[in-house]
């Protein structure tokens, strides 16, 4: 983890292409990617599915970040769930023993990047309109869909920091 320190993402301007009121959602997510690749840099994967003192395992926050920003940025296209999106929900806290972690952080990475995608595309005079979260449709909005995936993975990279940290302390 010796890198030279930049900036963090919020710091660096704009990101082209992002409406003006969605740059807080895609530096959010961008940082997240930074940080889980910054850490997950030389993580052992004989440690991705241990659990130290019952927290959730570093395999469970990849899959998971990656999960709810696919989720939510579905509620926000303001289209229901497909089936391999439940399946995956359901198997996100599966211990998948070959798992690598390279592979969950590629798979993270590429989940950000699709968001960014989706951020550009998003018109910013709809994010006050109505969405619906789930199978209840909890009404929220297309902004609150949105910053809620961007926090929620925040969430999760400080947990898995965390984790990150208890493993290689102790291992």
């Amino acid at each position: 983890m010796a890198q030279e320190q930049q900036s963090e993402v919020w710091m660096r301007g704009p990101i082209r292409g992002v409406p003006a009121l969605l740059q807080p959602v895609a530096h959010a997510l961008l940082q997240a990617k930074e940080e889980v690749t910054l850490y997950m840099a030389d993580f052992d994967d004989r440690y991705l599915w241990q659990r130290p003192g019952g927290v959730a395992a570093v395999g469970f926050h990849l899959k998971h970040m990656a999960g709810v920003i696919d989720r939510l940025f579905t509620y926000a296209e303001d289209r229901p769930l497909s089936e391999a999106q439940f399946a995956y929900l359901r198997a996100e806290g599966e211990a998948v023993p070959e798992s690598r972690g390279a592979a969950l952080v590629s798979a993270f990475a590429e989940r950000v990047d699709w968001a960014i995608r989706q951020l550009r595309r998003t018109d910013e005079s709809q994010l006050t309109h109505a969405r619906y979260l789930g199978r209840k449709r909890i009404p929220t909005t297309l902004m609150g869909l949105l910053f809620h995936a961007a926090e929620h993975t925040q969430r999760h990279v400080g947990q898995l920091l965390v984790t990150v940290r208890l493993l290689v302390e102790r291992g």
